[in-house]
C-alpha cells in the first residue's frame, strides 16, 4: 500500500469516527459528494486538500500523517551488521536510542555534551544505516516499526550486558511508576510460551502508550525503560547443591532447569 493510499486509510477512518459522511464533507468543502467519492476513490488529493478536509472536519493533519506513518510497515529488527556499526560507537547508539524515544536533536544536544555538528553527524549515520531517514531542518522519521527490538544475543544485547545490566539493577524500584519482580515457577513448554506471547503483548501496549504519550510536552515526560527476560533458569549457587544422584524437589525456589520438566 502506497504511503497516498495509507493517509487516505487513516483520514477515512478518523471521518467515519467523528460520525461524517461524504455528503457532510462536500457540503462543509464546497464540493459534490460525487467529487468527493471520486477523491478518495482515486487516492488524489493534494496536501493543501487534506489540510482543508481536515481543517472542516476538526481533525488534526498531524494525527492523521503520525497514523499513517504508524501502519507503514518497517522491519522489527536491524540487521547484524548494523547492529555491530552501532556498538563500535557509543555515540552513535546513544543517538540511536534517543532516535527510539523520538527525541528532538535539540533535546539531544541540550541533554548530552554532544555538539550539533556531532549529533547531525550521527543522524546522518543512522540514515545511512537505515534506523531512521532523515529529512530537513534536521527532523526524521523511524524506518523500524513500533514492536522494534535488538536482535537476541546480538551486538547489542551483548553490549547491554557488559554495560548496562547492572548499572540498571543498581537502583531501588521504588519511585513512582517502578516495580522489580522475580517470580520462579515450574510450567509446561506450552504454559512458557503462553507466556512469551504476553511478554509480548505487554511490549506492544509499551509502544503504544510510548506513542500516545509523545502529544504530552516533554516535561510531562520521564525516561522510563522495561528490562524482561525469562528463561529455563537455576542460580549457579543453587545448582552447585544439588545431590549428585537426585533431583530437585518440586518447587524448589529458582529451579525451572529441563532436568525436572
Amino acid at each position: 500500500m502506497s504511503s497516498p493510499e495509507l493517509v487516505l486509510r487513516v483520514l477515512r477512518t478518523q471521518l467515519r469516527a467523528a460520525g461524517i459522511t461524504y455528503k457532510v464533507l462536500a457540503e462543509r468543502i464546497g464540493m459534490s459528494e460525487s467529487s468527493v467519492k471520486r477523491m478518495f476513490g482515486q487516492h488524489d488529493m493534494s496536501l493543501s486538500r487534506l489540510a482543508l478536509i481536515c481543517k472542516a472536519s476538526g481533525i488534526a493533519m498531524e494525527d492523521v500523517l503520525r497514523g499513517a506513518a504508524d501502519i507503514t510497515p518497517h522491519a522489527d529488527t536491524l540487521t547484524l551488521v548494523q547492529e555491530k556499526s552501532l556498538v563500535a560507537h557509543p555515540r552513535l547508539l546513544l543517538v540511536a536510542i534517543c532516535c527510539l524515544g523520538h527525541w528532538s536533536l535539540e533535546q539531544v544536544v541540550e541533554t548530552y555534551a554532544l555538539t550539533q555538528a556531532e549529533c547531525i553527524g550521527c543522524l546522518a549515520e543512522l540514515d545511512r544505516l537505515g534506523l531512521i531517514e532523515l529529512k530537513p531542518l534536521n527532523r526524521y522519521s523511524l524506518r523500524v516499526s513500533n514492536a522494534f527490538h535488538w536482535l537476541a544475543d546480538g551486538p547489542v544485547q551483548q553490549y547491554f550486558r557488559e554495560y548496562v545490566v547492572a548499572d540498571y539493577f543498581s537502583g531501588h524500584f521504588d519511585g513512582a511508576g517502578e516495580t522489580l519482580m522475580c517470580i520462579p515457577a515450574r510450567l509446561s513448554l506450552s504454559s512458557a510460551q503462553e507466556l512469551v506471547q504476553k511478554i509480548r503483548q505487554l511490549a506492544e501496549e509499551l509502544a503504544r502508550l510510548h506513542q500516545n504519550d509523545r502529544r504530552l510536552a516533554p516535561v510531562e515526560r520521564d525516561g522510563f525503560t522495561l528490562l524482561l527476560g525469562f528463561r529455563s533458569w537455576e542460580f549457579a549457587a543453587f545448582t552447585a547443591l544439588r545431590r549428585s544422584t537426585a533431583p530437585a524437589a518440586p518447587g524448589t525456589p529458582y529451579q525451572t532447569g529441563p532436568r525436572n520438566r
